[in-house]
């Protein structure tokens, strides 16, 4: 509060200013403002305030009053201090003081506010349910259910004007909205214990937060932190209000399936898959739908699994199925209102009863970006675009809305009302060193005509080997299949490269570090081209990179932001370079040699790392990866018995995520694995869907 000497006035000035205050005063009526000073003296008439002799710093006091000390009158020579207003329509009446309050969203949730010290003030917010002061920031803090009371309250003070500065609108609107949501935190008990076993200490934390904000939230853990486990663990705590419905990008549709089948136990022939084509996909027994038939099509399914290009086609029958619950994985795909993918998707979302958003990037780089995902959610609150743009968006060049405003209290916001976000740095005590995890591609009926016209071919000269009895026969034969085999291997990787290359665009769009590793020369290519496409910052490193400019390269990989992206050989870069900048570490293609595959691994898990590394296989049915893990696990193996001592359980069976941690066996041919029911990476060549289910049947959902 500043004293009538810090604007310069002499003391000549403000004995004058004190004595024209006190006679105004006598002369006015009885108010609540004066009530204070009316003990004070009176003094003769003074001249009007526009005549008051002017001081050489005079110029220096306020043209308009803000707030002063309350009215002090001055009593047994006391000095006074006066709120002094101008003069207004010639009326120079003396005014209430007026002390303004701001109230705002703080970022723990609670509404915070700030206003100079007054005792009135502080008396009020004792009043006020749940009300605390906080010192270090200077601001009383109270929760959003306050909010009405503080507002009543602070409107029936009396003896000082008090000007609320309010939330904004829309700001407003959210925080009300998320106050009357169910919270539905009792139904995490219905979760099966072997699920909730497996969860992390903030995978758990992420289901309740789920379930406490009505079961509509949007989840944007980073990648690598297991969303799609969150999501499928809060449908198990809501079980009775299945089927689900999974949208999802089109090239992790059958990772889903066989996510589901694996956590859930729910039998393959209950996922339906929308597809292009059947193909390869019904090997893992699920239910498929053709995208491209004309015929009437039903989602049947307990889980119903589409992709975001299918949803504009089939808008309609999605709708008429009324899901009660939905999923959309990788929601940053609605970032563009324009789209009409969006236009399609958004109503789906907004109709269900429970509704999970993922997305570890879910605005990519505006704020405009995440309105569309917030509508879906919440279309009640934002229900206009200009009340968000306004608010969130100014300040862009290039376009409406395509700035950024006020971006700390849009983040505040989405976390207390929809949003949960945890980053690896966050969680790093909880995670496992190395963590790995298949992710299954989908391939066309054309990329995988010719490999299944070779796989017949192997099969035939496997039995001719049986029957042979001629040794140069059997050798001709010998000869012949590893041709064959040769030959798969090489067209699985042409065959695989759409898939991959539609995977790595998802990657992209997690704006994070990786190391994306592959053997055929068309592959890594094909990888090189098209990250250079999309304007992604990479280096390249293979058998035609010159020793001399390796470590360069890893430099510029390890030091530059900007470089996004290491495409690397198995072969050529599996060993000797340090690229722990990275976390993320993908496999277009296996090899055949088990060693290449950990050393590859250990690029990015190596001294130097501070983060948990997550590697992610991509495997295609019908393909080299059907039948090359046999070889390699044998060769790990036999490795293990020849080392002293004994090796890691996690080199030897390169376990998943989640994977038993009993020593691997080999799985008999008769007793083949289905996806779901994989254990170890060895599975990924074991799989049908007549694999017996082995989980407690006390323990699987009921539906």
């Amino acid at each position: 509060m500043e004293d009538f000497d810090d604007w310069g006035l002499s003391a000549e000035d403000l004995d004058f200013l004190e004595k024209d205050a006190i006679n105004k005063l006598s002369q006015k009526k009885t108010s609540p403002a004066i009530a204070p000073c009316s003990s004070s003296p009176l003094v003769p008439p003074q001249p009007a305030i526009n005549k008051i002799p002017t001081s050489r710093n005079f110029e220096q006091f306020p043209s308009s009053t803000t707030s002063v000390d309350s009215c002090h009158a001055r009593v047994e020579g006391s000095p006074s201090r006066l709120h002094v207003s101008g003069e207004n329509d010639n009326n120079s009446a003396v005014d209430l003081q007026k002390v303004s309050v701001r109230l705002y969203l703080h970022a723990s949730g609670a509404i915070a506010a700030k206003f100079p010290y007054h005792t009135l003030l502080v008396e009020a917010f004792h009043k006020i349910p749940k009300a605390s002061w906080h010192g270090k920031e200077r601001v009383w803090m109270f929760p959003i259910s306050s909010l009405a009371t503080a507002e009543e309250v602070l409107n029936q003070v009396t003896g000082v004007v008090v000007e609320v500065q309010k939330l904004d609108p829309l700001v407003y609107r959210a925080l009300t909205a998320a106050t009357a949501v169910p919270d539905l935190r009792a139904l995490y008990d219905k979760m099966p214990s072997y699920i909730e076993s497996k969860l992390l200490p903030f995978q758990r934390e992420g289901v309740r937060f789920v379930l406490q904000h009505g079961g509509r939230v949007l989840l944007a853990d980073e990648m690598g932190l297991g969303k799609t486990l969150q999501a499928i663990a809060f449908t198990a705590c809501v079980h009775e209000s299945w089927p689900v419905l999974v949208i999802t990008p089109s090239s992790l549709r059958l990772h889903w399936a066989s996510m589901i089948q694996q956590w859930l136990n729910v039998p393959a022939e209950d996922i339906l898959i929308l597809l292009s084509s059947t193909g390869a996909a019904s090997r893992g027994g699920f239910t498929i739908l053709r995208s491209n038939v004309k015929a009437d099509i039903s989602f049947s399914g307990i889980f119903n699994i589409v992709s975001y290009d299918a949803m504009l086609k089939f808008q309609n029958i999605i709708m008429a199925s009324e899901f009660k619950i939905v999923i959309a994985d990788e929601s940053h795909f609605l970032k563009n209102a324009q789209a009409k993918r969006t236009s399609a998707t958004l109503p789906v979302i907004q109709k269900a009863q429970y509704a999970v958003l993922l997305s570890g990037t879910p605005a990519l780089s505006r704020p405009i970006e995440l309105y569309k995902q917030l509508e879906a959610l919440s279309p009640d609150v934002y229900k206009n675009v200009h009340d968000y743009g306004n608010r969130y968006c100014k300040g862009g060049v290039f376009g409406l809305y395509q700035g950024a405003s006020n971006h700390e209290e849009l983040h505040s916001l989405m976390k207390t009302t929809v949003m949960i976000r945890r980053l690896k740095k966050d969680v790093l005590t909880e995670l496992p060193v190395k963590r790995r995890q298949q992710v299954f591609l989908e391939l066309s009926e054309k990329d995988t005509k010719q490999i299944r016209a070779l796989f017949r071919e192997l099969e035939f000269v496997k039995n001719s080997m049986k029957a042979s009895e001629s040794r140069e026969e059997l050798e001709s034969l010998k000869l012949s299949q590893k041709h064959l085999i040769n030959k798969i291997y090489t067209d699985s990787a042409e065959a695989k490269v759409p898939a991959v290359l539609d995977y790595l665009g998802t990657v992209i769009e997690a704006d994070c570090k990786f190391l994306v590793f592959a053997h055929h020369q068309p592959m890594i290519d094909a990888i090189h081209a098209f990250l250079r496409k999309k304007k992604v910052g990479c280096i390249r490193i293979d058998g035609h990179t010159a020793s001399s400019s390796r470590q360069a390269l890893v430099n510029d990989f390890q030091e530059n932001d900007g470089i996004k992206a290491a495409v690397l050989s198995i072969k050529a870069a599996g060993v000797g370079l340090t690229l722990t900048a990275a976390s993320t570490v993908i496999f277009a293609e296996l090899t055949w040699t088990p060693g290449d595959i950990i050393q590859a691994e250990d690029r990015a898990h190596r001294i130097g790392q501070v983060s948990s590394v997550n590697v992610y296989y991509l495997l295609a049915y019908d393909t080299a990866d059907d039948i090359m893990w046999d070889v390699l696990q044998s060769k790990l193996d036999n490795v293990g018995q020849v080392l002293d001592g004994e090796q890691k359980e996690l080199e030897v069976t390169l376990n998943l995520t989640g994977s038993s941690p009993a020593k691997h066996k080999s799985t008999p041919k008769n007793q083949m694995l289905s996806p779901g029911k994989q254990k170890t990476l060895d599975a990924f060549v074991k799989r049908c869907s007549t694999a017996p289910d082995t989980s407690p049947k006390s323990q699987r959902l009921k539906f």
